[in-house]
């Protein structure tokens, strides 16, 4: 089973009853929440010991997140609970030249079935015209989009050219760098949410079947052409634990220089 969920539970500023689409007006409370640091309004002792707190969580938190394939169709939170967690990602997660061009769209039982449906629809065409052999079909492809489609939900990341291009025209220098910034920023939306559905309770797992299914996928919830979708994160309760994970030794992968 996945790792105890550590994070505490805070109400969000960013609920709304709207559709997950419509995540661009902000209140004042959100307005405040997200020019203002969290530590305003405590004394330097206080705020000593909550920024010990909080990284200690995060740092909890980032172990407890691993891929999880077992998954099931029981939630721990309502759906209103997830639709926040979209909302804050979309409202926190930085990206470069403020472009904001990441965009998710989030498909919730009976819809996250169809989509899974749709998954195999596609590969069973792959099969049918040799691409994909039939014994690795049916013994591991076909097992593991059953898997997914056992689970609560889907969110599909998307990135959106038209906000990006207006940049790479004015910024000419930087003109080849645009669209690989902006993938860095869909990233950390994925990191966001997966670490976010780990502390709402799911277990999760990253998928990337573009482009394979992009075109029908488009058709069935009609999405903009232009858009390009990335990722797939697959969650649901965690029937399973995560596999062995080996770790490179760290002082090939980190450097520090002038610690005191």
């Amino acid at each position: 089973m996945a790792l105890p969920r550590l994070i505490p539970r805070f109400p969000s500023p960013f609920r709304s009853s709207s559709s997950l689409c419509n995540i661009t007006r902000s209140s004042p409370l959100t307005t405040a929440m997200i020019s203002r640091p969290f530590s305003l309004s405590f004394s330097a002792g206080d705020q000593a010991a909550s920024s010990s707190s909080k990284t200690d969580t995060l740092i909890e938190l980032a172990k407890a997140r691993r891929t999880i394939y077992k998954l099931g169709k029981s939630s721990p939170v309502p759906d209103s609970k997830i639709e926040d967690l979209v909302n804050a990602a979309v409202l926190n997660v930085p990206s470069s030249f403020n472009t904001q061009s990441t965009r998710l769209i989030v498909l919730l039982h009976r819809e996250h079935e169809r989509l899974w449906d749709i998954v195999i629809e596609t590969f069973e065409g792959l099969v049918k015209a040799g691409t994909v052999p039939e014994q690795t079909w049916k013994n591991q492809t076909l097992p593991k989009l059953q898997g997914m489609r056992g689970a609560v939900g889907t969110i599909l990341f998307y990135e959106d050219p038209a906000h990006i291009k207006p940049f790479s025209e004015k910024f000419a220098l930087y003109k080849d760098h645009f669209q690989p910034w902006a993938d860095h920023s869909n990233a950390m939306h994925q990191y966001f949410l997966w670490a976010g559905l780990e502390s709402l309770g799911f277990g999760a797992n990253l998928q990337h079947y573009n482009p394979l299914i992009d075109a029908p996928i488009a058709k069935q919830w009609d999405v903009p052409n232009e858009w390009r979708l990335v990722a797939q994160l697959v969650f649901g309760s965690p029937e399973g634990g995560p596999g062995e994970k080996a770790q490179k030794p760290l002082e090939d992968r980190v450097k520090i220089y002038g610690k005191l």
